[in-house]
């Protein structure tokens, strides 16, 4: 079939050209700091950042187009008294977070590490994550309280995960420092599909006033009404937005040549 093997060649001669110019590895480390924005604080980027470490790969395709993966360790806090949103909720959190992400780059301009003319450019990316964290405070996992009666299946409501998607996606530079060295900022959101990073999202369910000192529901009611001065159905959070987390930082990364030396591959000048 004639036709058929026109298109077979076609497809050929694309990957081998393709192949070509995906020739580069790069490996290395970000730091720089994470953050929250949810019920606790809605509007306020960069409020009460924290460290974040990572690990990163990048497979360069060509000048324009990248694909990176990472694996990011940080940290989420949210307070009331902090954001001044909503003062007299007084409700705060703390979270240890893991991430795991795969992003695509597009650079604005030709990139390469090690050229001297294509040695920097503005770039966008998005992908997908996954994540793990337990809203806290302090020591204390919130969620094992049933803070908005998840324990007792207040209104249907259900225990949430601790591990949920997000999509990652924002904007950075890259500058290549020597040859085999590219640096990079890098500042994105993450849009999550779950609304309980800070175990806040529907309304209260215990009655303050009728609870005690030393009586069973007594510690519940401190972490899920500090103020004690609300009750069931009143409301604790907004459910109809989901809660978002924010990086920030600087990428190192070393270029590792995947096709051997005598190849012909693209000059880079």
């Amino acid at each position: 079939m004639p036709g058929m093997k026109k298109v077979f060649i076609l497809i050929v001669a694309f990957a081998t050209g393709f192949s070509l110019k995906a020739q580069t590895l790069e490996a290395g480390l970000f730091a720089g700091g994470s953050y929250y924005l949810g019920d606790l604080n809605p509007a306020f980027h960069f409020m009460q950042t924290q460290l974040n470490l990572g690990i990163v790969a990048r497979y360069n395709v060509d000048g324009r187009w990248a694909f990176k993966v990472g694996a990011y360790r940080g940290a989420l806090k949210g307070d009331d008294q902090k954001s001044k949103y909503l003062e007299d909720r007084n409700l705060k959190f703390n979270m240890s977070l893991t991430e795991v992400s795969a992003v695509a780059e597009l650079n604005f301009l030709d990139y390469f590490t090690g050229s001297l003319r294509n040695y920097f450019t503005p770039f966008i990316f998005g992908g997908m994550a996954v994540y793990y964290g337990i809203p806290k405070v302090g020591n204390l996992e919130l969620r094992e309280l049933g803070t908005e009666g998840q324990n007792i299946n207040f209104d249907d409501r259900e225990l949430y995960s601790f591990t949920n998607f997000s999509i990652p996606f924002g904007i950075g530079f890259k500058y290549s420092i020597s040859n085999k060295i590219c640096l990079a900022f890098e500042w994105g959101l993450r849009k999550t599909f779950a609304d309980y990073l800070d175990d806040v999202s529907t309304t209260y369910y215990l009655e303050s006033d009728a609870i005690e000192p030393g009586e069973v529901n007594y510690n519940e009611l401190t972490f899920s009404d500090p103020t004690f001065d609300h009750q069931p159905y009143m409301q604790r959070g907004y459910s109809k937005t989901n809660d978002w987390y924010g990086f920030a930082g600087l990428t190192l990364t070393y270029k590792i040549n995947l096709i051997p030396r005598g190849k012909c591959t693209e000059y880079q000048d």
